[in-house]
């Protein structure tokens, strides 16, 4: 059998050249795999057919978009994944769930080889062979744009000279990701940090200075699973879909920011992430009300490594593996509502109710039924400072 390279195919200019490319360059047959993450843009079978007609062998097409919201969005709203304190990791997380159909398809169809579109200057190439690494490390790795510096003049030059089914006119100023959890733009005249960006550059949320009614929704989570909308039950890939258009409709999820990439350089990259924003925020508030003061401050440097993880490509690594564990069982008690506004471009929580609270009115009121001990704090707040205390004295003496 000669040799079969398995190819992440998006439908785009740049896959679709790769895959007579690559047959030309390993003399094998190309199996072209799409996975729908809810980026949009054009139906499978159309990016199924597509591949074909540029030669591959098989083409694979994956509606992944429920298995995307359940086993990869959920987990990193429950640990209020946020790289950089701003980032909630959209293109991150989009990479270890392609890698994972990407594996399933080397197996089913013998691939020997996996091949991927990044570059040598970008954070997927390592997200996608540390993956494949960790899933199957006998297969090869080959990346075009990288390994052979193939640029997109070389590309609209070779499908031309192919006669390729492919729109080659077309080149958007931008580069750009999008995905369920939402959309990364970098590139072009935005690589000036000193510019702003215009609205050009925004497709998920609409310009949050424009005058609009307010939007008010109550998320309503199951041990940190968010399971309705307004009481409605839906499942998380429709309850992230309908935030998007709710949330990008009053402008939420804009960011703007210069972070640094695993492979050590900074970069300006803006996003939008309505619904990754308005969940995190959400879930954040009812973790608040829900988890122990102990659990909760552990817990929050429990979440920055986890998304400093799975930023740098390590979804499956041990670490995270136990982290997972960790983070799943302090959602235990996450259960319950949180009322927001959304408007202006924020997501404001205005209320929240959980039977699993340990907010106590009658501890934390300052008014009639009060039934915190006050006489206990003096003695509390003595023994408390007491190492302090003791301390200072000794540096006065010496």
């Amino acid at each position: 059998m000669s040799e079969r390279v398995v190819l992440a195919y998006s439908g785009g200019l740049d896959t679709s050249v790769a895959i007579p490319y690559l047959a030309e360059q390993t003399g094998g047959d190309v199996i072209a795999v799409a996975v729908d993450v809810g980026q949009g843009g054009e139906d499978l079978e159309s990016i199924r057919k597509r591949a074909l007609a540029c030669g591959a062998a098989e083409s694979v097409v994956v509606d992944a978009r429920e298995e995307f919201a359940a086993d990869f969005c959920v987990p990193a709203m429950q640990a209020n994944a946020l790289y950089m304190d701003r980032y909630p990791l959209l293109s991150a997380l989009s990479r270890p769930l392609i890698v994972k159909h990407l594996v399933a398809a080397a197996e089913q169809f013998g691939g020997t080889t996996v091949s991927h579109g990044c570059t040598g200057k970008g954070n997927d190439q390592v997200r996608f062979e540390a993956g494949l690494s960790a899933l199957n490390p006998d297969l090869k790795v080959v990346a075009p744009a990288r390994d052979f510096a193939w640029t997109r003049d070389k590309a609209i030059a070779f499908a031309e000279e192919k006669g390729l089914p492919i729109d080659v006119s077309a080149k958007s100023p931008y580069s750009i990701d999008q995905n369920l959890w939402g959309r990364a733009v970098e590139t072009g005249f935005l690589e000036d940090i000193w510019n702003g960006p215009i609205e050009d550059v925004y497709d998920y949320t609409a310009d949050p200075a424009e005058p609009r009614e307010a939007d008010e929704v109550v998320i309503t989570f199951a041990s940190g699973v968010p399971v309705a909308l307004d009481g409605r039950p839906l499942t998380p890939y429709q309850i992230i879909a309908e935030l998007n258009r709710r949330a990008g409709a009053q402008g939420v999820g804009r960011i703007d920011m210069v972070e640094d990439r695993l492979v050590g350089i900074k970069s300006r990259e803006v996003y939008e992430a309505p619904a990754a924003i308005v969940l995190i925020t959400a879930h954040m508030e009812l973790e608040n009300v829900t988890v122990e003061r102990d659990l909760a401050r552990f817990k929050r440097s429990v979440d920055q490594r986890w998304g400093e993880l799975v930023y740098d490509g390590l979804w499956f690594s041990p670490l995270k593996d136990s982290l997972d564990a960790f983070i799943a069982d302090a959602q235990r008690h996450v259960s319950g509502d949180v009322r927001m506004t959304l408007h202006g471009g924020r997501a404001v929580v205005t209320g929240r109710r959980s039977d699993a609270s340990l907010y106590r009115y009658d501890l934390a009121t300052y008014d009639t039924g009060d039934t915190f001990d006050q006489s206990l704090a003096k003695g509390f707040v003595e023994l408390w400072g007491l190492p302090s205390k003791i301390a200072a004295k000794r540096d006065r003496e010496a």
